[in-house]
Formats: structure tokens, C-alpha cells, sequence
């Protein structure tokens, strides 16, 4: 098997499984009760933030835990929106998030909000200057992705947190969730950040949202606290323990592990613009975890499904993405329909091996010459 969809999802880390079957046998006290048994799994919870935080450059006090980052999205826009909706009801964002962002945006524009697109530049990152011509007075809210999952586009985070320091009733958020564990990121000037453990061989079930102390939230789930108020249920020991595991274990050789999938985007790129009529849509300004790549004249269903006849799994737009539709994304940054409508995803990792990569472009060639006959 050949797996080139690690931004979908990513195969679990044998020491956090471990950890997460630790944890499950021998936490077994709920951490909100006041026994022994509830005091160790709290403390355990404890330790797990405060190595989040160490790791994320962040507060523990910060740290919601969340089902994933779908949950952790629509936390942190529609709480901070129905919160502070008395300041303003604008908001922000780009053609290049995930449907975990339009999902709840959408929602808010049927109460009431107003959404504008910010402007970006022919490699797809946000153009600053129309950013700073669209906020306003009445603006509440930003939320731009630090990493697109079907490009890799990587966003100017650091400079626009910078730019909406000068804005105090606009917050900013920003989804992580594709550039966790792959590249370190400044979080100083971001007020809520999302990300889900599964994305840097953690485990699914289990998310965080980064939201910064003296920021209030309306929450998605009432009924008491858990480990903070913001996110109601019986905390889940060994998935944090997990997460916290993961994210330990990713930082170790983060420079590392991103030079290598470097050398493998580069080693692919040489060889596919030898395919006819095959156009790479990702750019130098997008993480080299992720390339967008349209073959002309193929479906991309047809496609995918024809590489998993030589038992190799990729993607066509996001996992989570509607079906049937041409990608938002890639239409964005090309303005070309043809290439929005046929384009795949292939995602990398430190565990792709070389002679994967020769294998997967010696049955890509194959299978779409046969495709287009």
C-alpha cells in the first residue's frame, strides 16, 4: 500500500496508541469528581495542557478541549460572533478555508452577518493592504487559515495578527489544523486557533481550540464545567493524554521531518510537469506536505479510484469536502474551470518513502494514459 493522503488523515503514532491504552486502563476516575481517583486523572490532565501550552507557546488556562477541529471552528466563530455580536455583525475570511469555517459562517449570514472575502495574490496568500481596507468599525471578527488542505497555501498569520492589533474589537482566528506538526507557527497574535490530534498521528476524537485568557466565548455545549467553561462533557482522559503524546513526539524533528518531504515534493514536481496536459496548481508559498495538481481531460473520481486499483490512496479535494463540485480553492487561485474541476491532492509525510514516490508517478503515467483513451 501506498498512502499519499496524510492531510486527510494520518496513521496513529504507536506510542501514543500506547499511551491512550495506558491512560484508558488505569485513569479510570471521572476528573471532575473529588476523590482520589478523580484527582489523578485531573492532575494527568493537567500535565498534558501545560505540555500543549509549552509546546504551542501558550497558556494552559488557553487550551479548550474539543471532539476535532470542525468542533473547534465552529466554537471559536460562532461564540466569539453571538458573544460580542453587540460590537458588530462583519466578518472576514478567504475562498481558501475549509467547509468546518463556511459551515458556521453561513449559518451567521442567515442571522444577520455580513461576510467579505479578503483579496489575495496570484500565489493565493491574503493581500494585506485589502485586508486593511475591508475592516471596519463595525468588523468583529477574522478567521483566514494558517494553511489551505488543498493547496498548502501558507498565510501571512504572523503579519496579519500584527496588522489587526491595531483593531481591539476585531478578533482573529485561524484554523491550524494543516500546518500542526509540520511547521512552527507564532501564535502571539491570534486570539483562537484550532487544530485536531489526527492530523500529526494523534488519535480521532480529539481537537483543541487555542482561545486567549480575557476572551469570552458563547459555547456550542452547555451544562457545567469540564475543563473550562466554555466546553461542557466528561473531559476525555486518555485522548488528551494522547494528543498531548502526539504533538510531544512530532516537535522532536519538526526541521527535519520538513526538509525531507521538501526533497519529495521536489522529486515529484520534476516529474510530473513531464505529463502531458497534468498542471501543478500548488505553488513555492505552499507547505510541501500538500500538491494540488489538475489532469486535463480526467475525472478525478475516475482518477483516484483507478490508482486505488494499484492500491494506492489519494484524494481529490478535502475529505470533508462536498461531492460533485469543482474545487473553490483551486478556481481561486487559477481562474481556470477546467483545472478546478479536475484536480487531486496528494499529501506527503516523513513516513513517504523515496521509492513510494517512484512508484506512484510510474502508476500515475500508467493510469492516465489509459484513462484518456
Amino acid at each position: 500500500m501506498i498512502y499519499l493522503d496524510y492531510s486527510a488523515t494520518t496513521p496513529v503514532n504507536e506510542e501514543v496508541l500506547s499511551t491512550f491504552d495506558y491512560v484508558s486502563r488505569n485513569y479510570i476516575g471521572n476528573p471532575n469528581s473529588l476523590h482520589k481517583l478523580g484527582i489523578l486523572s485531573k492532575e494527568l490532565i493537567d500535565a498534558s495542557s501545560k505540555q500543549i501550552a509549552d509546546i504551542l507557546g501558550v497558556k494552559s488556562s488557553e487550551i479548550i478541549y474539543t471532539s476535532g477541529a470542525s468542533e473547534a471552528n465552529n466554537t471559536a466563530i460562532k461564540g466569539i460572533c453571538l458573544k460580542y455580536q453587540n460590537r458588530g455583525k462583519h466578518i472576514i475570511t478567504t475562498n481558501f478555508e475549509h467547509s468546518s469555517i463556511y459551515g458556521p459562517l453561513n449559518y451567521l449570514e442567515t442571522l444577520g452577518f455580513e461576510i467579505d472575502v479578503v483579496k489575495t495574490d496570484e500565489s493565493g496568500r491574503v493581500d494585506l493592504e485589502d485586508l486593511s481596507q475591508l475592516l471596519r468599525e463595525d468588523t468583529i471578527l477574522v478567521s483566514i487559515t494558517a494553511v489551505n488542505s488543498e493547496i498548502g497555501i501558507i498565510e501571512p498569520i504572523e503579519e496579519i495578527g500584527k496588522l489587526l492589533k491595531n483593531y481591539p474589537k476585531c478578533f482573529f482566528h485561524t484554523d491550524l489544523t494543516q500546518i500542526i506538526g509540520k511547521k512552527k507557527i507564532n501564535l502571539e497574535n491570534v486570539d483562537l486557533a484550532s487544530f485536531s490530534a489526527h492530523k500529526f498521528y494523534g488519535l480521532k476524537g480529539i481537537g483543541c481550540l487555542i482561545k486567549k485568557d480575557k476572551i469570552n466565548l458563547l459555547p456550542l455545549i452547555h451544562g457545567g464545567k469540564s475543563t473550562t467553561i466554555y466546553r461542557s462533557g466528561t473531559p476525555t482522559v486518555a485522548l488528551i493524554a494522547s494528543l498531548a503524546k502526539a504533538l510531544r513526539l512530532v516537535y522532536e524533528n519538526l526541521d527535519q521531518n520538513y526538509s525531507y518531504v521538501s526533497t519529495l515534493n521536489n522529486t515529484l514536481c520534476k516529474e510530473l510537469v513531464n505529463i502531458k496536459d497534468v498542471y501543478i496548481n500548488s505553488n513555492d508559498r505552499c507547505l510541501p506536505h500538500i500538491l494540488n495538481l489538475s489532469v486535463l481531460g480526467v475525472k478525478p473520481e475516475t482518477l483516484l479510484h483507478a490508482l486505488e486499483e494499484e492500491d494506492i490512496y489519494i484524494s481529490t479535494q478535502t475529505a470533508c469536502s462536498t461531492s460533485n463540485t469543482i474545487s473553490r480553492a483551486v478556481y481561486s487561485l487559477t481562474n481556470n474551470e477546467d483545472r478546478a474541476s479536475s484536480s487531486i491532492r496528494i499529501s506527503l509525510s516523513y513516513l513517504t518513502t523515496k521509492e513510494e514516490i517512484k512508484i506512484f508517478i510510474d502508476k500515475l503515467k500508467k493510469c492516465v494514459d489509459k484513462l484518456r483513451f
